[in-house]
């Protein structure tokens, strides 16, 4: 948590979010008032914390990860442009996305060009999902893959690993790491291309899987970025 971000959380009148990530966030607050809701209400609870605004109050809007990344930055500043309200004053405190956090307790993966890919199909068709997946399983792209898993969506997963095998080997590293940075919830499973959809995944998991030339130094995933030893 940075100090910036505590010092607007303690200047804030009101505190907007989902009701997960307000709980996560329920040690830092003391005054404010909380407007929670629950999954799939972005925008309802963006314009709420729009109406706070416009009204004169103080209002954090509460995001996972980064706000920028798959978060609620994008979704607020559309809503701000659709009720002409883009000169209302707005400050998007960067956070550690989960790609990053889950590359922190794998080794360093991430060390060379990345893509990071959602494989929700909520918003984005599933066609230009697997697209993508396939234009940077051709480029060699490590993958960052977030939403990987879900109760009723359970075959994009083996799809993304069908097609990456077409490009890179079987014994390609891949991490799973579920709620990364969460504490005691935290977990951190390294296994193969080949093998990791055997393993469990949920919404929760980040998939990290490595390119060509992502390799294990002891119990480090590392991508080696080139340097000359």
């Amino acid at each position: 948590m940075t100090a910036r971000v505590q010092s607007v959380l303690n200047e804030v009148e009101f505190i907007v979010g989902y009701k997960t990530y307000i709980d996560l966030i329920r040690p830092l607050i003391t005054h404010q008032q909380i407007v929670a809701t629950g999954m799939r209400q972005e925008i309802d609870r963006c314009r709420e914390a729009i109406r706070l605004a416009a009204e004169g109050h103080s209002v954090a809007v509460i995001s996972s990860g980064d706000a920028g990344v798959y978060g609620m930055a994008g979704i607020l500043i559309e809503c701000l442009d659709q009720e002409g309200l883009l000169d209302l004053p707005l400050e998007i405190i960067p956070g550690v996305t989960a790609a990053s956090a889950a590359a922190s307790m794998l080794g360093a993966p991430l060390m060379h060009d990345f893509a990071v890919i959602s494989l929700s199909d909520l918003l984005t068709p599933w066609e230009v999902i697997e697209k993508r997946v396939r234009l940077a399983a051709e480029g060699d792209f490590i993958l960052a893959i977030y939403n990987p898993k879900s109760k009723g969506r359970t075959q994009h997963i083996e799809t993304t690993r069908e097609i990456l095998l077409r490009y890179r080997s079987p014994e390609t590293p891949v991490g799973l790491v579920r709620e990364a940075l969460r504490g005691d919830e935290s977990s951190v499973q390294i296994t193969t291309l080949a093998d990791f959809t055997n393993h469990p995944i949920d919404m929760l998991t980040t998939v990290i899987i490595g390119n060509s030339q992502t390799r294990m130094l002891g119990p480090y995933m590392v991508t080696p970025r080139g340097y000359m030893l």
